[in-house]
């Protein structure tokens, strides 16, 4: 089970951290990526990294901006998003496959375990 939360409102220009928990599982060995999706929008990919520190893919419109990075002792995955859009309002899931690579990110996002959204809107 995954657990996502941090998400809120905040100005144009501000920051905010993404936390996903995972329980019964530990994520060793494991491909997680934070996904988003906005009103009237598909699902689209944000980043993804493995367990191990690698990380497999940041989406062009948060290159720069958002960064990807886990404790494993935590067994948690962050999401640090600074100089927010208002582009970037949107539900933001996280998302976990057994297999350390983009095999089941590509083409659709079909992770194995995914965890309820946390919201996230930008706007002054």
């Amino acid at each position: 089970q995954l657990q996502a939360c941090g998400g809120g409102l905040v100005q144009p220009g501000g920051s905010l951290r993404l936390s996903c928990a995972a329980s019964g599982f530990t994520l060793d060995h494991h491909a997680i990526g934070w996904l988003r999706q906005a009103p009237g929008k598909e699902r689209e990919g944000v980043s993804c990294m493995t367990s191990s520190g690698i990380v497999l893919y940041y989406a062009d419109a948060v290159k720069g901006r958002f960064t990807i990075s886990s404790d494993n002792a935590k067994n948690t995955v962050y999401l640090q998003m600074n100089s927010l859009k208002p582009e970037d309002t949107a539900v933001y899931y996280c998302a976990g496959d057994p297999s350390p690579d983009l095999s089941s990110w590509y083409p659709d996002y079909g992770m194995d375990y995914w965890g309820k959204g946390t919201q996230v809107t930008v706007s002054s």
